[in-house]
């Protein structure tokens, strides 16, 4: 039999970026002049849900069409070359490519080429084989034909009854076939095949995803950007998965990211609220990451929070606002710290919370702590109004994380002079100011943890 994978069909495209630098205008129009711009190309649509999936080391395989041009053999040897096995029927046309032009990384426009839907080849008995021996299947549909082909919705229809199917859907592809597992429309889309006005409230997104859910007979789950992800069925209350981050960045392929995070997860074994909640996670993250543009030419990088806080901190300097970090392991989160860390936000324009790893917490308070771990206590305080991001750091204290943001102050809090703070030297080298802000009078984790020790 074969080997059990995630099977990935769909439409796959060429995508290329073209980023230059931009200072000037056109003297014959006003639009602006990009100076030489460097070509980057990677897997787009379909092409680009399972270049992500081999890239979570997930065994996967992709069934599309290919047109025999260039473009067509040049996709083809990046999918190879991110470890994608490719199943292609055949394209009777040119191979779709997707042009985006930026500036600095920014887009300023998109042209496309091969819009048109051409004539696509019949299913061979090894692609059929492979759906049907797939752990689960992602429809990656991009409105180009394949999902509305006679073979591949026979064939899907076979599929959906026993194998996790995820409908990633497009305004111009094919109502889903079967009874698949679940349909991921962004708002947008949600709007388009409703018919609708759909708001961000809860009650406008519930109300058009329950009708969505009763017109294709398939759980709905609308993705919402950085506001997470809703679930609805035909009755019984939505299920509202926000973000554990703010997701300020890229979005290009963020839908890509969550579905293909949903199948795997419902591959897996999950159930389908653990499966969304897992595709929230991974698709915030991807885009904390830079959305699709930092898969090109190199993995994505293994995204923790600092590049999050990195980030915030060069905006915030670059439009001359002050930029105020603070650390500690913050491994029972007490009144004493959230009032240091509001007094900590007031001297500047945002607060970057630098959060010593587990590991580092073990060398520094012993093998048993910490008490919760490192991705518990980030989340606690990226709850707090007062922490714009947090960054996790390895060392003993944070030196390193210092000098990457260069923060304009340093808060501490506690019983420290300034002779005594080991970051003060890494502070100097920039003209950093450090702060020593004191706790409230009896709050510390020492004595909470003295007292609950008391009372067992």
């Amino acid at each position: 039999m074969t080997q059990r994978r995630l099977v990935v069909i769909g439409d796959a495209l060429l995508d290329r970026d073209l980023d230059g630098v931009v200072d000037r205008l056109a003297p014959d129009a006003p639009v602006p002049v990009v100076d030489d711009p460097i070509i980057y190309s990677r897997p787009g649509g379909a092409g680009l849900a399972a270049s992500l999936a081999a890239h979570d080391g997930i065994d996967v395989a992709l069934v599309t069409a290919l047109g025999p041009d260039r473009a067509g053999q040049e996709l083809a040897a990046l999918l190879a070359e991110r470890g994608v096995e490719v199943e292609d029927v055949g394209l009777d046309g040119r191979t779709p490519e997707k042009v985006r032009i930026l500036a600095q990384g920014r887009p300023l426009m998109r042209v496309d080429h091969g819009a048109a839907a051409p004539g696509i080849g019949p299913l061979t008995m090894a692609t059929r084989a492979l759906l049907h021996d797939a752990s689960a299947v992602l429809v990656s549909d991009y409105g180009r034909g394949l999902t509305a082909h006679r073979d591949v919705r026979q064939a899907l229809s076979r599929v959906a009854p026993r194998t996790p199917v995820v409908w990633d859907p497009h305004p111009r592809g094919a109502t889903p076939t079967g009874p698949v597992t679940l349909a991921t429309p962004n708002q947008k889309e949600l709007a388009h095949f409703t018919a609708s006005v759909v708001t961000d409230g809860v009650a406008s997104l519930t109300a058009a995803a329950r009708a969505l859910t009763r017109r294709w007979g398939v759980s709905v789950c609308v993705t919402c950007g950085p506001r997470g992800a809703l679930v609805a069925d035909a009755e019984g209350p939505s299920l509202v998965v926000p973000p554990d981050a703010v997701a300020d960045g890229d979005t290009c392929g963020a839908g890509d990211r969550f579905a293909v995070a949903a199948a795997a997860s419902l591959g897996a074994g999950s159930v389908l609220t653990e499966a969304v909640e897992e595709a929230v996670r991974a698709a915030t993250r991807f885009v904390l990451a830079g959305g699709a543009g930092a898969t090109t030419r190199c993995e994505p990088p293994q995204i923790r929070t600092a590049s999050t806080a990195g980030a915030l901190a060069q905006e915030v300097r670059g439009r001359g606002g002050t930029v105020v970090a603070t650390g500690g392991c913050f491994d029972l989160l007490h009144a004493g710290h959230v009032a240091m860390l509001q007094a900590a936000r007031r001297l500047g324009d945002c607060l970057i919370v630098l959060l010593n790893s587990d590991a580092s917490v073990r060398r520094l308070k012993g093998p048993d702590r910490p008490l919760q771990p490192e991705a518990d206590r980030a989340a606690v305080l990226r709850g707090l109004d007062c922490v714009d991001a947090v960054d996790l750091f390895d060392e003993d204290t944070p030196e390193r994380a210092l000098e990457a943001m260069r923060p304009h102050v340093f808060a501490k809090g506690g019983d420290y002079t300034h002779a005594d703070l080991p970051e003060r030297a890494a502070l100097d080298a920039w003209g950093g100011q450090a702060v020593v802000l004191p706790y409230l009078p009896g709050r510390s984790t020492t004595r909470l943890l003295e007292e609950a020790r008391h009372r067992e």
